[in-house]
This record gives C-alpha cells, sequence and structure tokens, in this order.
C-alpha cells in the first residue's frame, strides 16, 4: 500500500492558536499523505480533541458517534470581544467580583436545549462562504437561530476576574455563545480566555492511538446472507439478502473491509462500499 493510501483514524490534539486546517496540514506531512480530513472545527484559540481520517476513513465522520461533547474554558469577566474570545478583546473593564451563587443559578437554568444566534465569527456558511470571513470584511449577513443541548454545564473555579467552567453539549453548539449568555445573565461584558474540547462522544486523545473505527460507528451492524461476492464487486442488493430487512442505515463486514448500506422501503442501496479496515490496531 502507498503512504499516500494509508486509512486510519485517530484522535489529534490540536494546539491553541492555530487553525484546524493549518493543523490538518501538519498532519499530513506527519504521516506523508495527501487524503486526510477531520470533523468538527476547533476555533484558532482553542485546543483539545480533534477527530482525523486519513485515506478512505474522511468518509466515515458523518457515520461516527461524536456526542455528547465536552469542553473546559474560561470567561474573562470584563473583557470586550467582538469575537467573544482573546483574539477579538477591544476593552477590559474593571468590574465587582460576582456572586457564586448567582452564577450557579445561572448554570442551572441555562441546562437543557436553548435556541440561540451562532457567532458572526464562526465557521457558518452564508451562501457558501464561511461567516468569520463576512465579519471580518465588515459585510452585513444575518445568521439562522440554532437549536443547542446543554446536558451540562458545572463552575470549575472562580478566581476573580476568571471564571472557569465545563460543558457537555450536543453536536454543533458553540461555546463562545454559552460565555455570552452567562456574562449577559450576570449583566456584565466577558469573553472566552481559554477554550479546550476534552472529548466527542468516545473520542478522547490518546497519543494519535489508531482506532477501530467499527467501534465508534453510531449505526448498528448488519449481516449479508447471500454471496459475498456479490458487495465484493459492488453488484446490485436487495432487501431479502440481509438478517435486518428494517429501514435504517447499517454496517457490513466483508472479508478485509466493510460497506455502509442504507435500506429504505425495500430498496437497498451503498452510502459507501468496500472502506478497508484498519491495519493498525
Amino acid at each position: 500500500m502507498k503512504k499516500d493510501e494509508i486509512n486510519r483514524l485517530f484522535v489529534a490534539n490540536k494546539p491553541s492558536f492555530i487553525s484546524s486546517n493549518h493543523y490538518l496540514n501538519k498532519i499530513k506531512r506527519k504521516y506523508n499523505t495527501k487524503k486526510a480530513g477531520f470533523s468538527g472545527t476547533l476555533d484558532p484559540f482553542a485546543n483539545g480533541t480533534l477527530i482525523i481520517g486519513l485515506g478512505k476513513y474522511t468518509r466515515l465522520f458523518q457515520f461516527l458517534a461524536k456526542a455528547p461533547k465536552v469542553y473546559q474554558a474560561t470567561l474573562f469577566l470584563g473583557a470586550m470581544s467582538d469575537t467573544f474570545d482573546l483574539e477579538g478583546i477591544t476593552k477590559i473593564d474593571t468590574i465587582l467580583k460576582q456572586d457564586t451563587n448567582k452564577i450557579t443559578k445561572i448554570f442551572e437554568d441555562l441546562q437543557g436545549t436553548i435556541e440561540y444566534i451562532p457567532p458572526k465569527y464562526s465557521a457558518k456558511k452564508i451562501n457558501g462562504i464561511r461567516a468569520y470571513t463576512l465579519a471580518r470584511q465588515n459585510k452585513d449577513f444575518d445568521l439562522k437561530k440554532i437549536t443547542s443541548t446543554i446536558y451540562e454545564l458545572k463552575l470549575l473555579n472562580y478566581t476573580h476576574p476568571f471564571l472557569s467552567f465545563e460543558a457537555k453539549v450536543s453536536e454543533g453548539t458553540y461555546i463562545r455563545s454559552i460565555g455570552q449568555m452567562i456574562v449577559e445573565k450576570l449583566g456584565i461584558n466577558g469573553s472566552l480566555s481559554y477554550l479546550k474540547r476534552l472529548n466527542e462522544g468516545a473520542f478522547f486523545y490518546k497519543n494519535e492511538k489508531s482506532l477501530n473505527p467499527l467501534k465508534y460507528l453510531n449505526i448498528e451492524e448488519n449481516f449479508f446472507l447471500d454471496d459475498v461476492n456479490i458487495i465484493d464487486l459492488g453488484q446490485k442488493i436487495d432487501t431479502a439478502q440481509f438478517k435486518n430487512k428494517n429501514n435504517g442505515q447499517y454496517y457490513v463486514c466483508i472479508k478485509d473491509y466493510f460497506s455502509i448500506i442504507e435500506i429504505n422501503k425495500n430498496n437497498v442501496k451503498y452510502l459507501i462500499n468496500k472502506i478497508p479496515l484498519g491495519e493498525h490496531f
């Protein structure tokens, strides 16, 4: 197998002050491969877990169990920032120390399903252009409200003016927005000065150890009851050839690879065919 055809799934630890895309370029050079991707963009100032796929494993991100996500963050109380983080701080106000009981009550109230507008400095796309690109160009645009779930929000430490917390959230949640909700409820300015992603579902950083993708898929296994050469050759398949005939997405192991299929109203189609099983786990 050529080096640029390596198939691998692992968790990297992105450092602060580098974009996820630039860090991916470092990963490509490290593993001497041209085909690599990541799931779940981290802001440049943020650090922590970043799921990396090499080769054909770049096609698996949508099928991985990546939630809930857990973050540690620190709010700099009194710091004003257009980006809601330390990279955009324009002013720092001296404010009084806040009541810890009030902070705890705010955390309790924020838990659950919330609806909010994402930060303008975010990776959300507006007509194909990232929101942060438009914001840096001082363009006017509107973002639609999104829904997130905060499963747990807890205070870790408060040494004025720095307030640290941990958040367990659903996919697509903006921790900078949660930070803004906290300071708004306190009636003060504040911005994130630190952000780290601890994990995404069962994905934790373990020195870039290769992972078995079958253990991290959010779909069930199904079993092909006919001649395996049919799938091996990518030929047409139907519901009668599978043990589980219910509608849904499944992975099917054949020889030394697996395929992902979808059953829908007695029709079966390949979503991904012949993904090699890794050689490093």
